[in-house]
């Protein structure tokens, strides 16, 4: 039961961010990524303080200052500073295929720093899942997007934010930890503004663009807690590959992308082998006889 809420929360959580990037990129064409950076963590930090005061949480726990907490806020500030990058100086359909190496780097820390066990099948699975990244993003051909180098990076940020949270002190609450994650994109976007220099943009339009990528921010960030705290890492991990779909749809719709062969088909391998993996992990066998 565990496993089934956690990777239902995770899709939940990619369609939810899928919205939250589609408006981003939307809110890059008026203002700077440093402004929106900053507005949009503002917004997450209150509404989380509100949730966590609704509970009767304290809002700084002592726990703030533990390892994980400290190494998940490092990781979040490389990972959505470098998204929002890249799905504003590339489509939102290629940021986002790349952003499903996640997973395996999740799993992979997920087997090294928790002791969980990965089977060979699912190994192999996630790896057609990787090849189907490759196909995408097609480095050395023409294709290839210099600024998806940013896309790579907010990988490695996300990844080592979800294995930082599954590592997180129990005595936090999502709440909390909603808080403390958002904080630290205030004087991250702040920062940012200083050093481009931009002047401070503001719009009706623009304004519901950034509070609409809050609220889903926010649904999104909840739920993706939840399921890193709930499933396994190496069995919710692999639900992320939903995100490519919303991506690919949001692209397309909204943002008139096109798609080409080698993008469909990876893609394709991408959804196959999240599938497979789920249907490896239901098999009942022992875990010691898994392979």
């Amino acid at each position: 039961m565990n496993n089934t809420k956690g990777s239902f929360f995770m899709v939940a959580s990619m369609a939810a961010f899928s919205v939250e990037d589609m408006l981003i990129k939307a809110a890059a064409e008026t203002a700077s990524i440093g402004q929106i950076l900053a507005l949009f963590g503002l917004g997450g930090m209150l509404v989380f303080i509100f949730l966590t005061w609704r509970k009767g949480g304290r809002v700084f726990h002592p726990a703030i200052l533990s390892a994980p907490l400290l190494i998940r806020a490092v990781c979040e500030v490389i990972g959505r500073f470098c998204f929002a990058l890249a799905i504003t100086l590339t489509p939102l359909s290629s940021a986002s295929a790349i952003l499903q190496a996640t997973p395996l780097i999740a799993m992979v820390g997920a087997a090294l720093l928790f002791g969980e066990s990965i089977g060979f099948k699912r190994w192999l699975a996630v790896f057609v899942g990787f090849v189907g990244v490759l196909m995408i993003i097609r480095p050395g051909f023409a294709g290839f997007e210099v600024n998806s180098i940013f896309a790579v990076v907010a990988t490695l940020g996300f990844a080592g934010r979800d294995l930082a949270t599954r590592a997180a002190p129990p005595v936090l609450s999502n709440t909390q930890i909603g808080v403390y994650g958002f904080s630290v994109l205030i004087p991250t976007g702040l920062v940012i503004m200083a050093y481009q220099g931009q002047p401070f943009q503001f719009g009706f339009m623009l304004a519901a663009q950034i509070v609409g990528a809050i609220v889903f921010g926010v649904m999104a960030y909840n739920a993706l807690t939840i399921a890193m705290r709930t499933g396994d890492v190496s069995v919710v991990s692999p639900f992320r590959y939903s995100r490519l779909l919303f991506a690919l749809i949001l692209g397309i719709f909204i943002f008139g992308e096109s798609l080409d062969v080698p993008t469909l088909l990876g893609s394709l391998l991408i959804v196959l082998s999240g599938g497979y993996t789920l249907i490896q992990n239901r098999k009942k066998v022992p875990e010691n006889l898994s392979i």
